[in-house]
């Protein structure tokens, strides 16, 4: 095990202590039990988080999803998305329920969901296919890939999903995850937000990505700053559209709650079309 990863081991831990203290902050219409469904029988729940399964075929086992879909939610029009991917030893519900995440869905109306990348140590395939250990698949990191993008797939089935407006967020492990999918699918994603992300190793990659637009979220304080200082030198090389915040002072965990008015903000004007748009312009100029 290299050092970056007992770093993130290590903040995770922490990260998983502050957020059971903090996520109350913003879960105030949460039940008092978790409910748990399928997505084949669920009905639309809204302004609350609540958790759900599917039959992962792939893996042959019930996996594990969360679920926000905003109270103005009523089918008759295209909402935005943002996937959210959570931490090493982390979970869905844990990544959703960051103080002031559901809120801002809330308020400017975006549905959010959060896989479970197969376990809690996936990885979502940015360190290879394999990385199983123990009574993991030996295709685990492969596993956790599928299981966002069979993910993205119930959900854009079952609601009105803007296509132009379907984003990825991520923390630490889930950090590194937004950039290897956005990547692997780069077709998708109107634009990503890596926060204080664990990166995947091989920078010169991204240039597959380029015309994504990235909101970045590190602490200067954070042992993986000199991996997204990196990735970030990178996308100014590649003159990608980007916005890093470099948190003075800060580490691992609460730069993760901290930015979400920057993040939402970000992403509110980087809708596919909008690019589109921007981009048709210059050309005519």
């Amino acid at each position: 095990m290299d050092s970056m990863i007992i770093r993130s081991f290590a903040c995770s831990l922490i990260l998983l202590v502050q957020t059971w203290l903090t996520a109350t902050a913003s879960c105030q219409e949460q039940p008092k039990g978790e409910s748990t469904e399928t997505a084949e029988t669920a009905k639309t729940e809204t302004g609350r988080i609540v958790k759900r399964t599917y039959d992962f075929k792939q893996a042959e086992k019930e996996m594990e999803y969360t679920l926000y879909v905003p109270k103005s939610y009523d089918g008759t029009k295209d909402y935005p998305l943002i996937v959210a991917l959570h931490g090493l030893n982390s979970n869905p519900r844990q990544i959703l329920s960051y103080p002031g995440f559901a809120d801002h869905a809330e308020r400017q109306g975006y549905i959010l969901v959060a896989p479970m990348g197969y376990n809690s140590r996936g990885w979502y395939g940015s360190r290879g296919k394999g990385g199983g250990r123990g009574s993991d698949p030996e295709n685990l990191g492969e596993l956790s890939e599928q299981d966002v993008m069979n993910v993205l797939e119930l959900i854009r089935k079952e609601f009105k999903i803007d296509d132009n407006r379907i984003f990825l967020l991520g923390h630490s492990m889930g950090g590194g995850g937004a950039l290897h999918l956005a990547i692997k699918h780069p077709d998708i994603w109107a634009a990503i937000a890596p926060i204080a992300p664990a990166v995947p190793r091989n920078v010169g990659d991204l240039s597959q990505a380029k015309h994504i637009p990235a909101i970045i979220v590190q602490g200067d304080k954070d042992g993986l700053v000199a991996g997204t200082r990196r990735w970030v030198e990178k996308m100014k090389e590649l003159e990608m559209e980007h916005q890093y915040i470099e948190v003075k002072g800060g580490g691992h965990v609460l730069v993760a709650f901290q930015h979400f008015d920057e993040i939402f903000e970000f992403f509110a004007a980087h809708a596919k079309d909008k690019r589109e748009a921007v981009k048709d312009g210059d050309s005519k100029n």
